[in-house]
């Protein structure tokens, strides 16, 4: 049986890679790579004389059975995306799963990570954070997810497009303005830049297109932003009336935490037997 070494690659300087990356890289039979001339750059760089083969989003259902071939024969196969940790809002889940139910071992050789850099340098608090990865392209879809997570403590992490980054800010400013907030941008590369801010002082600084790859950052709901019981009774009784149970409610409040799910139990079955909490 072989291994699937899942190998973590820089996410823009060429120095920010493990010696075990680079020993896995080496030796591995088969490099499977998100994008092959970006992966020929890292390899020519370190003197790799391996040659990387295609497996991106679309094609990435069509490579397993190769890979699985090669694992079944013992050979050593190394995946890398374009930058980063694979899987990480990249391709490479369905290989991993494949290879697991397969029987075979997967590596983790983990680096260089856009997250994990920009919680290094944002200068909010790096535990606990929730990672939304890529946003949504549809506004509604975007605004329900912000919505989602309106009241939630961690800091929010995700990457958003350069030509879009105005737009994505100008929303999260008309729904928590005052929250602290950092825009990580060409992290590791030479224009490298931090900037930190309001959300509203960032949707004015940001009004127009960025350049680079973004990591956008936002902190924990403020203490303002916070919900009380007392603010919540009438969308309890809303859902009461639509037939929803206490249980169902305040499973649906604790899914992110908003307020304590017994608390909500408790008031939806007041509000429901009509009865003081």
């Amino acid at each position: 049986m072989g291994t699937l070494h899942v190998v973590a690659t820089p996410i823009g300087n060429l120095e920010d890679v493990t010696l075990r990356a680079l020993r896995v890289l080496r030796e591995a039979d088969w490099i499977y790579a998100e994008d092959t001339r970006r992966t020929r750059i890292l390899l020519d760089h370190h003197g790799i004389s391996g040659r990387p083969v295609s497996l991106h989003e679309r094609n990435e259902a069509g490579r397993i059975p190769e890979a699985l071939k090669a694992l079944d024969a013992g050979s050593s196969v190394a995946l890398v995306s374009d930058a980063g940790t694979p899987l990480i809002s990249d391709p490479g889940a369905r290989l991993v799963a494949a290879a697991i139910a397969a029987g075979h071992d997967v590596d983790p050789v983990p680096g260089a990570s856009a997250v994990l850099a920009a919680l290094s340098l944002a200068g909010l608090p790096a535990e606990p954070f929730v990672f939304l990865g890529f946003l949504p392209r549809k506004r509604g879809e975007r605004r329900a997810l912000f919505q989602r997570y309106r009241g939630a403590p961690e800091t929010l992490v995700m990457f958003e497009s350069p030509k879009r980054i105005s737009n994505t800010l100008q929303e999260l400013s008309e729904i928590f303005p005052e929250r602290s907030a950092c825009v990580a941008r060409e992290l590791t590369k030479i224009h490298e830049e931090a900037v930190r801010g309001t959300v509203a002082e960032l949707a004015e600084r940001f009004s127009g297109d960025a350049r680079g790859e973004i990591t956008l950052l936002i902190g924990g709901a403020l203490d303002s932003e916070q919900p009380r019981l007392e603010d919540l009774e009438a969308e309890i009784a809303a859902r009461l009336a639509r037939g929803q149970s206490p249980k169902e409610i305040a499973a649906e409040f604790a899914d992110p935490p908003r307020i304590a799910k017994r608390d909500v139990y408790q008031r939806a079955l007041a509000l429901r037997d009509g009865g003081e909490a």
